[in-house]
């Protein structure tokens, strides 16, 4: 009996042994997975302020949580189910998700920067609490898409980053950095949109230490509103060059990724920094590359979407619709003497 009851310790000890394993393996592979799909990560941190800008401060915070909410239920209900099951039943299709992903990020990217060099500024419409009471919702919804489109992609090249592990760990991996990475990045937005509320307030206190520290928040969200867009923006560039570097090379055509590789090899024999510089020129070379492709896609889609019944009106309402005031105005734009 005693013999039994010690085999069956052992036994629940090895099993203990074994999840604390795996466990293990979960946090290793979702700080992994995390780490490849920062630079959307960044995007996505950057591009959701834009939906409540304009927003009644009241009904900022409400929007955030609603698309939060809608950005879980992705990630966990529809995009992990389906990469799941292709990763079970076809994973050789993996590798052309990713890339097709590469190519929106490469798209993105490359916009981005095609109109920030031409000068391009989306027209401005009327607040939405002119357009309709059913703005808000609209504009909520549209965050939402968005964030599917930026989830799918965190979410494969995440799957990608542990296709070696089983499928039950892969799926706990996915679980982490899908829980993580949307609390993170609505964390951010929450307190990036709420900070010149924050500023404001601080400039109503007796101390002169907090008033100058508030109207340097004030003055200064434009400025890290800009400076996350921008690393946004390479973010998107590197991520997106890196996975055609890589889809390309994988799938026989070496010419690129072996190019890159020569020209990192100078650096990486330099003492102490020789593997930060030739990373430095691994991400240089990725975002160029992204960037050309992006410019590719761009020269073949813009006339498309200029003839396309759905490319028209997405260029001429919906573009407006996405990123335009909910209600009133921000309190940053407040009239002067609302603060001392």
């Amino acid at each position: 009996m005693s013999g039994g009851l010690v085999a069956l310790l052992d036994d629940v000890a090895a099993l203990a042994r074994i999840a604390a394993a795996s466990l293990d393996d979960v946090a290793a592979g979702a700080a992994k997975a995390g780490t490849k799909a920062a630079g959307v990560v960044i995007d996505d941190a950057a591009v959701t302020p834009q939906y409540v800008s304009g927003a009644d401060p009241s009904r900022e915070l409400p929007m955030i949580k609603r698309i939060f909410w809608g950005s879980l239920r992705n990630k966990l209900l529809i995009i992990l189910p389906a990469l799941l099951l292709i990763s079970a039943f076809i994973p050789a299709v993996i590798p052309f998700i990713l890339m097709l992903g590469g190519t929106y990020l490469c798209y993105e990217g490359a916009e981005k920067v095609w109109h920030k060099l031409r000068g391009h500024h989306s027209a401005e419409k009327a607040p939405a609490v002119e357009r309709g009471p059913e703005a808000e919702a609209k504009v909520t919804k549209g965050a939402i898409t968005t964030d599917f489109i930026l989830s799918c992609e965190i979410m494969v090249i995440s799957m990608n980053e542990v296709a070696d592990q089983s499928l039950w760990v892969r799926a706990l991996i996915l679980v982490v950095v899908a829980i993580a990475i949307t609390v993170l990045v609505y964390g951010a937005v929450a307190l990036i949109v709420k900070m010149d509320d924050i500023g404001l307030h601080l400039t109503t206190k007796d101390s002169a230490g907090s008033q100058r520290f508030g109207e340097l928040l004030v003055k200064g969200m434009p400025a890290v509103l800009g400076a996350i867009t921008f690393v946004g923006t390479i973010a998107m560039l590197w991520v997106g060059g890196h996975i055609m570097l890589q889809g390309a090379h994988d799938l026989g055509w070496h010419a690129p990724y072996d190019l890159v590789h020569v020209l990192e090899a100078p650096f990486a024999g330099i003492a102490v920094v020789g593997g930060s510089l030739a990373w430095l020129v691994n991400t240089l070379c990725s975002a160029v590359l992204g960037l050309a492709w992006g410019l590719v896609i761009m020269a073949i889609l813009h006339p498309l979407l200029k003839v396309l019944p759905f490319g028209k009106k997405k260029a001429g309402h919906e573009e407006g619709d996405a990123h335009s005031a909910v209600t009133g105005s921000r309190p940053s734009e407040r009239d002067a003497d609302t603060a001392p």
